[in-house]
C-alpha cells in the first residue's frame, strides 16, 4: 500500500522540523513545510495529500487558518495545533471538520497517535468509498450446485488449484457462473480473508476504467478532485476478479500485464509505483482464443492470466442438474416470498428439462422466482410459466419424440393466434405499426419482432379492410 504524505503548514517554518521528524515515524513518502498561506492553498491544488498537521504561530487564527485549508480540500484529514488553545476556538475547528484538536505543549506525547489514528480513519474511507463503486453484484443464482459429471470436473479444478497462488482464466456462456468459480477458489484460498473485489470490464467506460483499476492522483485529470484508490490497490492481499477481461481496451492490457508481472500498480497522474499482492481471477464469454488470433486481446497478457484454466458447461448439456438447480430456486423463491407452496409440478419440470437455456442458469432462476411469484396454486404449474419457454420446449419434445405432443400442439396453437391477432390488428390500422403498438400495448420493437417471426409487413395491409 502507498506510504502517506503529510503536508505540514506553519508560518515559523524552522519551528515545524520537530513535527516533520514526528510525522517521520509514520514512514512517510513526502514531508513538506510550507510556510506562507498562498503555498499552502497552491500545494493543496496542485498536489495530493494524505494528512496534514497545521499550526497558526502568526497572522491568521488558527480557527480561520484551517478554514482557508479545509476550503481548498475537503477530503484531507488535518490536526490543528495550537499556541494559544481555547474551547471556542477547538470547538469551532472540530466543528468544521479537522480530525484532531491538540494544544501546543501536547505535541510531543500527542501528535503521532493523532496521525495514526487519522491515518487508518482516512484509509478506511477511501476503502469504503472503493468498496461502494465496486459494490458486488448480488449472486445471479445463489448456490453453486451439480451433479453432473461436467460440473464435478469444476469442482475438481477448484479444489486443487484454491489453495495456490495461481492466476485462473474461467471461460463459459453468459450465465453459466463464472463469478461463483471465483468466489469458491477465493473462499477455499488462503486469501479468504483478504477482499474479493469484482470488477465488470464490460459495464465500466473507457473514459474510467483507467481510473477505476489503478486510481489516480488529485488533479490527474479534469474531475480528480481528490486521490482515490484503484480497485487493484483495494484487492491488496486478496482476490482481483476481472469479469468480461475480453472487453478491456488493448492499452490498458497492456498496463495490467505489467501489473500483473511486476505486482506494482502506479495510479494515473502518480510519479511512484506501489507493491499489490493479488491473485487474478479473470473471465470472459468470448472466444478469447479467437481474439487472441484477430488481435483483440494480447497474446503475452492470455498466457499470462490463463496458468489455469475452468471452462463453465452451459447448462443445457447438465442433464439433470437443472431438475436440481430448479427444486433448489422454487424452495428459496418461496421462502424469501413468504409461501408455503408444495414446489413445481411434474409437467414443470418436463418443460424446464425441454427447453434449451440460452441464458442459463441465471435464466433458469428467473423462470422459476416468476412460476413461484405467479402461481395460486398449491403447486407451480405450466401456466406459471411464460408462454416463450413452453413453447419452445413443446417444439423441442415434440421433434425429439417424432409426434405431435401437448407441448407441440400448445406452441402450434399460439403461434396461429398470435399471426391472426397480428393480422387483424395490422388490418384495422392499415398497416400503421405504430397506432397497431398502441391499440396493443405493445412497445413498437415488441411489435416488429412479432411480425417478422410470422412473416407479416404493414406494407401488405395498406388500403386493406377492417375484418368483418
Amino acid at each position: 500500500m502507498q506510504q502517506p504524505r503529510i503536508i505540514i503548514v506553519d508560518s515559523a517554518g524552522a519551528s515545524a522540523l520537530p513535527y516533520a521528524r514526528l510525522v517521520a515515524r509514520l514512514q512517510p513518502l513526502e514531508v513538506r513545510v510550507e510556510t506562507a498561506l498562498d503555498g499552502a492553498l497552491a500545494s493543496l491544488s496542485r498536489d495530493s495529500w494524505d494528512l496534514g498537521v497545521v499550526t497558526a504561530r502568526s497572522g491568521p487564527t488558527a480557527d480561520v487558518l484551517y478554514a482557508a485549508l479545509h476550503k481548498a480540500d475537503p477530503q484531507l484529514p488535518m490536526v490543528v495545533i495550537d499556541p494559544k488553545p481555547s474551547v471556542d476556538t477547538a470547538r469551532a475547528c472540530l466543528h468544521a471538520g479537522a480530525g484532531d484538536y491538540l494544544d501546543i505543549a501536547r505535541v510531543e506525547t500527542d501528535l503521532e497517535d493523532a496521525l495514526e489514528r487519522l491515518l487508518k480513519t482516512s484509509r478506511r474511507r477511501a476503502a469504503e468509498a472503493v468498496l461502494r463503486r465496486a459494490v458486488e453484484r448480488p449472486y445471479s443464482f445463489a448456490d453453486f450446485l451439480g451433479e453432473s459429471p461436467a460440473m464435478q470436473h469444476v469442482y475438481s479444478i477448484i479444489e486443487r488449484i484454491a489453495t495456490s497462488s495461481v492466476d485462473v482464466l474461467v471461460t463459459g456462456e453468459t450465465g453459466t457462473g463464472k463469478e461463483l468459480v471465483a468466489r469458491a477458489i477465493h473462499t477455499r484460498s488462503r486469501r479468504a480473508e483478504g477482499p474479493f473485489v469484482p470488477v465488470d470490464c464490460g459495464a465500466i467506460p473507457d473514459a474510467l476504467i483507467e481510473s477505476e483499476l489503478f486510481g489516480h492522483e488529485r488533479g490527474a485529470f479534469t474531475g480528480a478532485d481528490a486521490r482515490r484508490m484503484g480497485l487493484v490497490e483495494f484487492a491488496d492481499g486478496g482476490t482481483l476478479f476481472l469479469d468480461e477481461v475480453g472487453e478491456l481496451p488493448l492499452p490498458l492490457q497492456a498496463k495490467l500485464l505489467r501489473v500483473l508481472q511486476e505486482r506494482r500498480v502506479r495510479r494515473v497522474g502518480a510519479r511512484q509505483e506501489n507493491p499489490v499482492d493479488v491473485r487474478v481471477v479473470a473471465a470472459t464469454s468470448r472466444n478469447v482464443d479467437q481474439m487472441v488470433e484477430r488481435g483483440e486481446f494480447r497474446r503475452d497478457l492470455y498466457y499470462r492470466i490463463n496458468v489455469v484454466r475452468i471452462d463453465l458447461p452451459p447448462l443445457r448439456v447438465r442433464g439433470d442438474d437443472i431438475g436440481l438447480l430448479a427444486e433448489h430456486f422454487a424452495n428459496k423463491a418461496a421462502h424469501e416470498m413468504g409461501r408455503s407452496l408444495g414446489g413445481l409440478s411434474t409437467d414443470v419440470y418436463q418443460v424446464l428439462r425441454g427447453y434449451h437455456w440460452p441464458g442459463n442458469v441465471r435464466e433458469l432462476q428467473n423462470v422459476v422466482r416468476r412460476a413461484i411469484a405467479m402461481t395460486r396454486s398449491p403447486m407451480a404449474g405450466i401456466d406459471d410459466l411464460p408462454d416463450d419457454v413452453v413453447a419452445a420446449a413443446g417444439r423441442t419434445a415434440g421433434a425429439e419424440a417424432g409426434a405431435i405432443g401437448f407441448f407441440a400442439q400448445r406452441a402450434e396453437h399460439v403461434a396461429r393466434f398470435e399471426k391472426q391477432f397480428l393480422a387483424d390488428l395490422l388490418a384495422r390500422h392499415l398497416g400503421d405499426v405504430s397506432a397497431a403498438a398502441r391499440e396493443a400495448r405493445l412497445p413498437r420493437g415488441t411489435l416488429y419482432r412479432l411480425m417478422k417471426g410470422h412473416g407479416l409487413d404493414g406494407a401488405q395491409f395498406r388500403g386493406a379492410k377492417e375484418p368483418g
